[in-house]
């Protein structure tokens, strides 16, 4: 769906040049799920923007659904649906005639656009707001009738930049459920921008780190974190001897800590921690020592963020 090579934008900033995208190399397969992870100003809204061909790119190619961006906008335009930061729906507008003219843009025939809206407003739970305008609309209305405005020209690939931004926790678990659904149903291939670890953990199939204008890594989120992080597994023991538990646990990377007079506090870091925890608590067992407590800290994508950079993507996002 997606293949792009040493695609690259720049910007003059008064006297000074800005690389904000430095020859990067995409590939999205078709139904695949991807997300652009990285905070603000890394380059993720500029390269969909040039994906979608809003946005010259400075060199490189990109073909988008079969047709190269450069030459062939309008084609990539009849194939893609594109929800951008903001809102799409104008505020004085009402819903449904908002979908019906997303229909005419795509001069889709009228019985066509009026059974497409119907199903879209069933479909994401618009039903009911077809005569509200758009300002009196919820954020998370406003969001779904964004991806309803998206899906009008049924393509097979959709971009959305930062979906769920602004919305509240319970706003965003419904719109990705929606979108899920959407995704289910008609089977799209879906690129998509955010700073959230925990919506690109786990809704994405494929992550694609940016920083700096430059992709730092790609691979599925269970891949990243295997390579560049570590979950940390901290247990107690009932014992003030450190060389007990290093003879029972060798070859696993130890910090050991002395807590009051009877008892050890470790950590480990350790790939998988969930399923070697029990591993080493019975371990600790057999080897005549109790473990009185444990506790489990997963490997994020912020602290893949952070090994590959040095600082924290939440603290960037912030």
């Amino acid at each position: 769906m997606i293949e792009a090579r040493s695609l690259t934008k720049t910007f003059r900033r008064k006297k000074d040049l800005v690389e904000a995208v430095k020859h990067i190399d995409v590939d999205v397969a078709e139904g695949e799920l991807v997300a652009f992870l990285g905070p603000n100003g890394a380059g993720k809204s500029t390269t969909l923007r040039m994906l979608t061909s809003l946005l010259a790119p400075t060199s490189g190619l990109a073909r988008v659904a079969g047709h190269d961006v450069a030459t062939a906008p309008a084609q990539v335009r009849a194939n893609i649906g594109y929800i951008g930061q903001g809102n799409g729906g104008g505020f004085s507008y009402r819903v449904l005639d908002e979908l019906h003219n997303q229909g005419r843009f795509y001069a889709l025939p009228r019985a066509e656009y009026r059974t497409r809206a119907a199903e879209l407003l069933t479909a994401l739970e618009l039903n009911g707001l077809q005569k509200r305008t758009v300002q009196s609309l919820s954020g998370g209305q406003r969001r779904r009738l964004d991806v309803a405005m998206g899906l009008m020209n049924r393509p097979p690939l959709l971009f959305l930049d930062e979906p769920t931004t602004g919305l509240d926790p319970h706003s965003r678990a419904n719109l990705w459920e929606h979108i899920s659904a959407m995704r289910d149903r008609y089977g799209m291939t879906l690129v998509l921008t955010t700073h959230y670890l925990d919506e690109a953990d786990s809704m994405a199939e494929r992550v694609i780190v940016i920083d700096h204008g430059t992709i730092i890594a790609d691979d599925t989120p269970d891949a990243l974190k295997r390579d560049h992080a570590d979950d940390v597994i901290t247990l107690e023991v009932d014992t003030a001897d450190p060389g007990p538990v290093r003879a029972a646990l060798p070859g696993f990377d130890l910090d050991i800590a002395a807590r009051g007079h009877e008892r050890l506090r470790l950590q480990i870091r350790s790939y998988r921690g969930r399923d070697r925890l029990p591993e080493v608590i019975e371990t600790l067992r057999l080897a005549g020592l109790t473990v009185t407590s444990a506790d489990l800290n997963r490997a994020s994508l912020d602290d893949v963020f952070l090994n590959l950079t040095g600082r924290s993507l939440r603290e960037d996002a912030a």
